[in-house]
């Protein structure tokens, strides 16, 4: 009878916390030092387990390659201005991560009370008097166009969906609304074999907070529905007020490709992020403050060149001009004797009176 081999059971992840960007990480059991990848710090520590943080419900995969991942990135760092600082250009894309990040969905009913002032408009033809080509006046008429308002008040219902909301600190909303919309139609169970050998980070904003985010994001929607749901040409004062009812927020985990490039030692690092499955990309690269005041400096150069070059020319022009006229030198010589009287012009003598003999 062969002996059976034990079985090996794969060891529990382990949690890691950065102590830089504040994120959680969740790392394979044999992982116990990382590099965060939201702001390349290597000063990450375990932390003790906690029972404080609620299991994902859902989870997005990936359906963008690493590979494919890097060439975007590289194309898009290629496409950045002169001006950003020269280490990002020169940083390289192979330290890309795929992250698991946490995100909370949020849905809710909505009762909005609203009031507006509507506009219509409508047409009447004026008669006008004005001048033709002759100078002459004359009555014409035109068409023009006039907007009646009137008072509207109402309510508006509606089933608020598909609110996402991050749910980290090491990520901002606004970076996470940059790279939607996501296909939440590809979402599935969560479950640990799915998210195996990925980093993905625990949830680090309360639910209060993201609660938070969620209202305020389904508030803003709400009223652009309501914009376009005003009847009329065209409305101003629109002012409404919303009761949320029956809000759900479930944890999910979106794919995120996150690159994080150390330009400077001592400023925070650059990042960029790219939805892993659109491929959508969003950063704010640093500017060069050198580059731009070079390139300032050289501008007003060429700006002040011409008149530089028109005073130098002034100023040489005053040194080589005409000089003043000298006074002819004196002589001792005796002035020329007065001609005799009755001396012609050309220096003839008159004949003899009478004429000739």
């Amino acid at each position: 009878m062969t002996a059976r081999r034990p079985v090996r059971l794969s060891p529990a992840p382990v949690h890691l916390d950065c102590e830089t960007c504040g994120a959680s990480l969740r790392v394979d059991a044999d992982q116990r030092t990382a590099v965060c990848p939201y702001c390349a710090s290597p000063s990450v520590v375990e932390r003790p387990p906690s029972h404080d943080r609620p299991a994902p419900h859902f989870v997005l995969g990936f359906s963008m390659s690493q590979e494919s991942a890097q060439g975007a990135v590289k194309a898009w760092l290629g496409k950045r201005s002169f001006f950003v600082q020269s280490g990002v250009k020169a940083g390289t894309v192979d330290a890309i991560r795929g992250v698991y990040t946490p995100a909370y969905l949020y849905s809710a009913m909505a009762q909005t009370r609203y009031a507006a002032q509507i506009g219509e408009n409508y047409q009447e033809t004026e008669t006008y008097t004005t001048r033709d080509d002759k100078g002459n006046t004359v009555t014409r008429t035109r068409v023009v166009t006039r907007t009646e308002h009137r008072h509207l008040e109402g309510q508006h219902a509606t089933y608020v969906m598909d609110v996402l909301v991050v749910a980290s600190r090491a990520v901002q909303n606004a970076e996470l609304e940059a790279v939607e919309p996501f296909d939440l139609r590809t979402m599935r169970r969560y479950t640990p074999a799915v998210i195996s050998g990925w980093i993905a980070e625990e949830p680090t904003m309360s639910q209060e907070e993201c609660y938070g985010l969620a209202r305020r994001e389904a508030l803003e929607k709400i009223g652009r529905e309501l914009a376009g749901f005003m009847p009329g040409d065209s409305h101003h004062g629109l002012v409404h007020e919303t009761h949320l009812d029956r809000e759900t927020l479930e944890l999910l985990y979106v794919p995120l490709w996150v690159l994080a490039i150390r330009h400077d030692p001592s400023k925070p690092p650059f990042r960029v992020l790219i939805n892993g499955q659109t491929g959508a990309i969003h950063g704010k690269a640093p500017l060069s403050w050198v580059k731009i005041t070079l390139v300032v400096l050289f501008v007003i150069l060429l700006l002040a060149a011409p008149f530089v070059l028109a005073a130098a020319r002034d100023r040489g022009a005053g040194r080589g001009g005409a000089r003043p006229a000298v006074p002819a030198a004196r002589t001792n010589a005796a002035p020329a004797p007065a001609p005799p009287e009755g001396a012609r012009p050309g220096g003839s003598r008159p004949g003899p009176a009478g004429g000739a003999r």
